[in-house]
């Protein structure tokens, strides 16, 4: 006879409402060496931000500037902040997002030089990056460029790892609201974002964002219940996107 675990969803596998944080879930997509079953705002999170030189690591963009933020139990505990020379011009268009220039990154360290302090920022934390996938890949092509030994990465950066994303919450929890930039939606909650574009900057923002959708009842409040609800929100929001796209072709 065939064993049925309850999921606590309906067939659909969708969650009934409000009973998410309950579950207990099998801890896929968390750090290794942190405890799924965990409320996830009373464990270490390290929140990262880059500003690069494009939107493409895969094409030759790099990180210009990189931002860690640590938070636990609603207390900031480590800012990290590193100016990077990406070995190329930065072009205009993009250091009229960041304001960061050749000039000020001539004299700074290249990603390898510092990829061994970004991988300590980041050990033993949940991952975190609002608008996740551009930050992670960034991170992930200048690791593997910087010749730093694969013990020596951070857990986070396994592959099956999953990274929270306060983008994913905030366009299920202010799907009403206009706007999901960070620094809209850091706005509508009353969080203050004076160096928008700044990587430390951006990031604080970005955790005190996630601190603030931990009181919100839709959201669970283990670390595994979390990144198993994001996983599904994220494939809905994808499929919503890719609908939209189909009934709003371009041009």
């Amino acid at each position: 006879m065939k064993e049925h675990v309850g999921c606590g969803c309906f067939p659909t596998g969708r969650h009934y409402p409000g009973i998410a944080h309950l579950l207990r879930v099998r801890a896929r997509g968390v750090v290794a060496d942190l405890d799924g079953d965990a409320r996830w705002s009373e464990l270490p999170i390290a929140v990262l931000d880059t500003e690069t030189t494009g939107r493409d690591p895969a094409a030759g963009d790099r990180i210009v500037e990189i931002g860690i933020v640590v938070g636990l139990r609603g207390e900031i505990t480590q800012r990290h902040n590193w100016l990077v020379n990406p070995g190329i011009p930065i072009p205009d268009g993009a250091r009229e997002i960041h304001g960061i220039s050749d000039e000020d990154v001539k004299d700074k360290p290249s990603f390898a030089e510092i990829a061994g302090e970004v991988a300590a920022a980041l050990k033993g934390t949940i991952p975190a990056a609002y608008n996740a996938n551009f930050d992670r890949q960034f991170v992930a092509t200048e690791l593997a460029k910087s010749g730093l030994q694969l013990e020596h990465f951070p857990a986070c950066m396994k592959p099956e790892c999953e990274w929270v994303d306060p983008l994913v919450w905030a366009r299920e929890l202010q799907k009403y609201e206009k706007g999901k930039k960070l620094g809209e939606v850091a706005a509508r909650l009353g969080i203050t974002l004076e160096n928008a574009h700044r990587a430390s900057d951006d990031a604080e923002a970005a955790l005190r964002i996630l601190w603030a959708f931990a009181t919100d009842t839709r959201v669970p409040q283990t670390y595994a219940a979390l990144v198993q609800e994001q996983r599904r929100l994220s494939r809905a929001q994808e499929d919503d996107f890719r609908m939209w796209r189909q009934r709003n072709p371009r041009p």
